[in-house]
């Protein structure tokens, strides 16, 4: 190969490059309502005659000429800005029907050539959703505890369901964590996160949620890990509790038992020793001063000590207690 003929084929080489990287489509979506701005990233030959911007390569946005003199199209004359930077266009209030391929071309000595090509993809608002629980099915064991449930995620046109399962407070989701798309091109998916279950509606310029944080406490209660813990805590102060004022009571019953018994030992102890004084007799020869006396005979009792012998031989370590012995004594009569 001669040199001259591999120059020519590295230039040739750099042109095809550089057109494949010149024509290389942009994906972009906009919201509807919403303008949106055509830039041309690269430079244009300054020998061109003619620099156009078309939509699907049918209709004609906007022409320049050389000297700098543009021509907009009848469709889109109340629609087109020109910014500061050169060639470049802003298209405004873009609605569903703009969607399509934007690209800008030049026209040149060495032939035509693409600058930029834009997809263009105009969406609008999604739908809103609503996370809606179809069964829920506990099973509780003296090992262990699980819950399946059940849900659906549903748009105004669409729906996906899902199962959560969990089993000792760890909950997996089983299906439905692929996003589906919806006739509208948008994602629909329901997904778990800490716990909540979100029901997600989105495409690339809006989006809308449904969730709910409490569905696996107030249904699933075996499988809240927040409040297992909590429950065991609260039983076991109550079991201790109770102990204790079952001990007070039954310490504060014997203290009361053992306080009543040393009482009546004491009480006891005090009657078993008590003597009594022996009464005296008055001798025949005093008279009473009292004259009434002597219509009737007086009975008078009086408490006589004990018997003072020997104690018996069988008792000699044990102190006879006093007895009590009661004896009638009659005055004698006046002389």
């Amino acid at each position: 190969m001669t040199p001259w003929v591999a120059v020519l084929f590295a230039v040739s080489l750099l042109n095809s490059c550089e057109a494949q990287r010149s024509s290389a489509v942009t994906p972009v979506f906009v919201k509807k309502g919403e303008d949106l701005i055509l830039n041309v990233d690269v430079d244009v030959p300054e020998d061109f005659s003619l620099f156009e911007w078309n939509f699907n390569k049918t209709a004609i946005l906007v022409r320049f000429a050389p000297g700098g003199k543009r021509l907009v199209f009848d469709n889109f004359t109340e629609r087109l800005e020109f910014p500061v930077k050169k060639f470049s266009v802003k298209l405004k209030n873009l609605q569903e029907s703009d969607s399509g391929v934007y690209a800008a071309r030049v026209t040149a000595l060495q032939g035509d050539k693409q600058l930029a090509e834009y997809k263009v993809t105009v969406q609008g608002p999604v739908s809103p959703v609503e996370l809606t629980v179809d069964s829920v099915d506990s099973v509780v064991s003296r090992s262990s505890a699980s819950c399946n449930l059940t849900v659906t995620c549903s748009t105004q046109h669409s729906h996906i369901n899902s199962t959560f399962r969990c089993v000792d407070r760890t909950c997996s989701q089983e299906g439905g964590e692929q996003p589906e798309l919806t006739p509208s091109g948008a994602s629909l998916q329901i997904y778990l996160l800490n716990s909540a279950i979100i029901c997600n509606h989105s495409n690339h310029v809006n989006w809308t949620k449904d969730f709910n944080d409490s569905i696996i406490e107030n249904l699933c209660p075996y499988a809240a890990p927040d409040h297992v813990p909590l429950l065991v805590f609260v039983s076991g102060s109550v079991i201790v509790i109770i102990t204790i004022l079952i001990l007070v009571i039954i310490f504060g019953l014997l203290g009361l038992f053992l306080c009543c018994r040393k009482r009546g030992n004491y009480n006891r102890e005090d009657t078993e020793n008590t003597i009594y004084d022996t009464p005296q007799v008055q001798p025949p020869d005093q008279s009473p001063t009292d004259d009434a006396s002597d219509l009737s005979p007086t009975s008078t009792y009086s408490l006589v000590g004990a018997h003072t012998g020997c104690p018996r031989p069988t008792e000699t370590g044990d102190t006879a207690l006093p007895e009590s012995l009661y004896a009638q004594v009659e005055k004698p009569a006046r002389s």
